[in-house]
C-alpha cells in the first residue's frame, strides 16, 4: 500500500521526497448506539480496515487533498488562508475541518501541505470513514508539525469538534475516540460522560465478528441524527424538571420507569426508554463478555437492535432484512445494525463453523429480496491511528 501511495504522490507533487506514512483505522461498535451523546457507555473497536495517508510540508500556505478511492474529484486546493467550508470541496471538507479545528483550539499550523488517501472502508457504510479521516489529519498535523502537547484523546475530541462544527454533523464522541485509542484484540468500553475507559479483551472462543453491508445510505442520516440528539435533549430537559441528572446516561431503568412520565411526547419518551436501555445493555454486556459468556453477549445485541429500530427508529427495511436472516440461522449468537443507522451495516457474533452458511445464505436472500447484493468481512480488531514509517 505504500508503494502505491506513494507513486501517486510523486506523480501529483513531483517526487516523495519526504513524505511519511501514515494510517488510520475505521471501528464497528459491538453495542451501545446512539449513547455516546446521551452521555452513556459504549463498546467499539477499531477495525484493520482504513485509511492509509502520505503527506508531506509545503513551503507555502496551499494545502492538496487527493483520494485514490474520489479521484474524479482530482487534487482539491484549500488555503490556510481561507479556512470555510465550501460545497466543491466535497470529501475534502473532512480534513480541511481538522486544519480549522487546531486552528481554533490555538494550535497553529505554520506551512500548506500535500495529502494522499487511499482506505479500504466502504463509503456511506457505517463503519466511520469520515472519523477515520478527521483522526489521520489530527496525526499527520502532529506529526508534519511537531505539536507534542496533543494526546490521542485531544486528537479525538479535535476530529469530533470539526465534524460538529465546520460539517455540521452532531456527532458524539465515540467514532474518533475508537479510531484514536483503538487496541488489537481488545474493544473499549467507554463511558462516555467523562470519557474514562478500560480495554476489555475481544475473546470470541470459536466465533468471528462478522460485519454485513447494506450497501444502502439512505440521505436522511445526517438530518435525522441531529433529530435524534435534539429529541433526547428535550426528554432529559423534561426528566430535570424533578431530577438532578446531567444526562440520560445518568439514569437506571428503574430510574427511568419511576420517572418517565415527565416526559409528555411520546416520541421523546421513546428516545429516552431507548437511551437508558441501551445504556445498560452495554454494562451488562461488558460483564457477560469478561466472564466468557458470549451467548449473553449476542442476546443483547439482539435487544438493542429491537430497539434501535422500534424506540429509536433509526433502522430501515434492508437492516431489518438483514438482521431477521441472520437470527435464524444456526450458529449466530448476535447481530445488530451498528453506526448513525438508515442504511450501512450490521455486525454479527457467528461460530466459526456458521461462517460460510452465514455469508451464502443470507446473501442469497438478500440479493432475491432488496434487488443488489450485500457485502461481507469477517474481521479483525486492530491498533489505532498513528505514523507507520
Amino acid at each position: 500500500m505504500k508503494k502505491k501511495l506513494f507513486d501517486m504522490f510523486a506523480e501529483l507533487f513531483g517526487d516523495s521526497e519526504g513524505a511519511r506514512f501514515y494510517f488510520s483505522p475505521g471501528r464497528v461498535n459491538l453495542i451501545g448506539e446512539h449513547t455516546d451523546y446521551n452521555g452513556g457507555h459504549v463498546f467499539p473497536c477499531a477495525l484493520t480496515l482504513g485509511t492509509y495517508g502520505a503527506a508531506r510540508k509545503r513551503e507555502d500556505n496551499k494545502i492538496h487533498f487527493y483520494s485514490m478511492n474520489l479521484d474524479s474529484f482530482g487534487v482539491v486546493e484549500a488555503s490556510l488562508n481561507d479556512l470555510t467550508n465550501k460545497k466543491e470541496y466535497n470529501w475534502a471538507n473532512y480534513p480541511l475541518g481538522v486544519v480549522w479545528a487546531f486552528k481554533e483550539k490555538g494550535h497553529t499550523i505554520t506551512s500548506g501541505f500535500d495529502m494522499v488517501i487511499w482506505g479500504n472502508i466502504p463509503n456511506g457504510s457505517g463503519l466511520s470513514s469520515s472519523a477515520s479521516l478527521e483522526v489521520l489529519t489530527g496525526v499527520i498535523l502532529t506529526d508534519l508539525f511537531e505539536i507534542k502537547d496533543l494526546s490521542m484523546t485531544d486528537l479525538a475530541l479535535i476530529g469530533q469538534y470539526s465534524e460538529n462544527n465546520f460539517n455540521g454533523c452532531n456527532c458524539g464522541i465515540m467514532d474518533q475516540f475508537a479510531v484514536a485509542m483503538g487496541k488489537k484484540d481488545h474493544a473499549i468500553f467507554l463511558d462516555t460522560s467523562d470519557l474514562s475507559y478500560e480495554y476489555a479483551p475481544c475473546v470470541l472462543d470459536g466465533a468471528k465478528i462478522v460485519i454485513t453491508n447494506s450497501k444502502v445510505k439512505h440521505s436522511l442520516v445526517d438530518s435525522a441524527y441531529n433529530d435524534r440528539r435534539n429529541e433526547c435533549a428535550a426528554a432529559l430537559k423534561a426528566l430535570q424538571s424533578e431530577l438532578d441528572i446531567q444526562a440520560l446516561g445518568d439514569l437506571t431503568p428503574e430510574e427511568f420507569e419511576a420517572h418517565k412520565s415527565l416526559i409528555k411526547d411520546e416520541i421523546q419518551l421513546q428516545r429516552a426508554k431507548h437511551a437508558v436501555y441501551e445504556n445498560q445493555r452495554t454494562i451488562d454486556a461488558v460483564t457477560a463478555l469478561k466472564a466468557g459468556d458470549i451467548e449473553s453477549f449476542g442476546k443483547l445485541m439482539n435487544q438493542s437492535h429491537i430497539s434501535l429500530r422500534d424506540d429509536y427508529d433509526v433502522s430501515c427495511e434492508e437492516i431489518d432484512i438483514l438482521v431477521d436472516l441472520a437470527w435464524k440461522i444456526p450458529g449466530v449468537l448476535g447481530s445488530r445494525i451498528t453506526g448513525g443507522g438508515f442504511g450501512g451495516c450490521t455486525v454479527s457474533i457467528v461460530k466459526d463453523e456458521s461462517i460460510d452458511t452465514f455469508i451464502e445464505t443470507i446473501g442469497k436472500t438478500y440479493l432475491e429480496k432488496v434487488g443488489h447484493e450485500a457485502e461481507f468481512y469477517t474481521v479483525d480488531i486492530g491498533d489505532g491511528a498513528s505514523r507507520l514509517c
